[in-house]
C-alpha cells in the first residue's frame, strides 16, 4: 500500500494541478506494489494513470488557450525578473508565529474587497528579517502561489547605479510597475541601500535612494503585495519599520520543523529506514536551505544507486556533508 508520504505527496500535487508529479507518484506507487507481489494491482494503476494521460492530452488544447502573461519590458527587463510559483504554505516548515503571520496575510488578502467594503485595508507590505536559508525568498513564491499571482524580484545590480539620481528614477519606475499590476514585488538583500542613513559609510546616492524608498512606500496605495527581506536588520534605517503593516521573524529550525522538512523532501522515496531522531541531531544548527539539500542530495544517491529507499546513515551523510561545506 501507499506509504503515507505518497499519499501527501499525491494529495499535494493534485491540489497544485501539477499533473507529471502526480503521474510520476501513482507510478512510484504501482511499481512497489509490484514488487510486493500485487501484480493486478500495479497493472490496473498504471492502466489508469495511462488513461488519465491520454484524456489531458485530449483536452490540452482546450485547457491550455492563451493567456496574457506579466512580463518585464523596456527599462523594466533591467530591473525585474518575473517567476509564476505553485508553491503552498503547506510546503514549508515554519514556527508557528510566523506560520501565523502568513497565514493572516493570505487571509486578509484573499477577503481585500470585503475589507475594502468597510473602509480597511488587508495587510500587503511585510518585512523578513532572519538568518539565511530560513525561508524569506521562498516566502515569497509561496505568497504568490497561494495568491494566484506573479512574483517580481527586484534586481539590485540594475537598481544601483552610481549616477546621481537615475537609481531613485529606476525605483520609481518599480514602484508604476507595483501600481499597474497586481503581483508580489520582492526586495531581497534589501539592506544593500537601506542602511542607517547616518552611517559613517554611508554615501549621498544611497541616502538618496532610502529616501525616495521610504517615500514611494508610503505612498504605494495599490493592491500588490510587497515584500523586503533582509538578513541584517541591525543596520536598516529605524524610519523603515513603520512604513511596513507586518514585521516578521525568520528562525533556524527546531527539532520539529527540521523533521517536516526532511520528510516533505524525500516524500517520493521509501523513507521507513530512517530514525528522525537520529537525522534531527544531525541537521541540529542547519538552515531549511541547507537541511533540504542534504535531504535532495540523499535522495540523489539512492536513486542513482538503483534504489527507492533512504536510510538513516544515507541521510545523516549528506546533512554532515553541508555542515562540512558551511566551514
Amino acid at each position: 500500500m501507499p506509504t503515507a508520504e505518497q499519499i501527501r505527496a499525491l494529495i499535494r500535487s493534485h491540489a497544485d494541478g501539477d499533473d507529471v508529479r502526480f503521474y510520476s507518484i501513482a507510478l512510484q506507487v504501482a511499481a512497489q506494489e509490484a514488487r510486493n507481489g500485487h501484480g493486478r494491482f500495479a497493472m490496473e494503476l498504471r492502466e489508469l494513470v495511462d488513461k488519465a494521460k491520454e484524456r489531458g492530452a485530449a483536452s490540452t488544447v482546450l485547457r491550455n488557450k492563451p493567456i496574457p502573461v506579466a512580463q518585464p519590458r523596456g527599462e523594466l527587463a533591467g530591473l525585474l525578473s518575473v517567476g509564476y510559483p505553485k508553491l503552498r504554505l503547506s510546503d514549508m516548515a515554519l514556527a508557528e508565529p510566523t506560520h501565523a503571520k502568513l497565514e493572516r496575510v493570505l487571509n486578509e488578502q484573499r477577503q481585500r474587497e470585503h475589507l475594502t467594503e468597510h473602509g480597511l485595508q488587508p495587510v500587503r507590505k511585510l518585512l523578513f528579517i532572519g538568518p539565511p536559508g530560513t525561508g524569506k525568498t521562498m516566502t515569497a513564491g509561496v505568497l504568490a502561489g497561494e495568491l494566484g499571482l506573479p512574483v517580481f524580484s527586484i534586481l539590485l545590480d540594475g537598481l544601483i547605479t552610481k549616477f546621481m539620481g537615475e537609481t531613485a528614477a529606476k525605483l520609481r519606475l518599480v514602484f508604476d510597475a507595483i501600481q499597474q499590476t497586481r503581483a508580489v514585488y520582492l526586495f531581497d538583500e534589501f539592506d544593500a541601500f537601506a542602511g542607517e542613513r547616518n552611517s559613517r559609510n554611508d554615501v549621498g546616492e544611497i541616502r538618496r535612494v532610502l529616501n525616495s524608498f521610504l517615500q514611494f512606500l508610503e505612498q504605494d496605495e495599490s493592491e500588490s503585495v510587497i515584500v523586503a527581506a533582509t538578513n541584517n536588520p541591525s543596520i536598516l534605517d529605524r524610519a523603515l519599520f513603520r512604513r511596513f503593516d507586518l514585521v516578521v521573524d525568520y528562525l533556524m529550525p527546531g527539532r520539529n520543523e527540521i523533521v517536516t522538512v526532511m520528510q516533505s523532501r524525500l516524500a517520493l522515496l521509501d523513507t521507513s529506514g530512517i530514525r528522525w531522531e537520529t537525522a534531527a541531531d544531525a541537521a541540529d544548527g542547519l538552515s531549511h536551505a541547507e537541511v533540504s539539500r542534504a535531504c535532495e542530495q540523499a535522495a540523489k544517491n539512492v536513486i542513482l544507486g538503483r534504489g527507492t529507499a533512504v536510510d538513516t546513515q544515507a541521510l545523516v551523510d549528506a546533512l554532515q556533508e553541508r555542515r562540512a561545506a558551511q566551514g
